[in-house]
């Protein structure tokens, strides 16, 4: 649970610290499987890169993201 925890902040966190991804043409609907994606060791506590497919079938994950949820705003 802690890893999932720790999955959601980085997310959370990751636009902050990223520059600017170039436009996905990728389209996602309900139900599909989500991409595969890498948060890396300097963006989360574990001292590790974490990976998507690392929880596939083993784990349930939510991935939120909250874009304006560290500002003064």
């Amino acid at each position: 649970m802690k890893t999932l925890g720790l999955v959601a902040l980085a997310c959370s966190l990751a636009p902050a610290f990223a520059q600017a991804p170039a436009p996905s043409k990728l389209t996602l609907k309900e139900g599909d499987m989500a991409p595969d994606f890498t948060i890396s060791a300097r963006m989360n506590t574990s001292g590790k890169d974490i990976k998507l497919s690392d929880f596939r079938g083993r784990k349930n994950v939510i991935v939120a993201f909250f874009p304006a949820a560290f500002t003064g705003g």
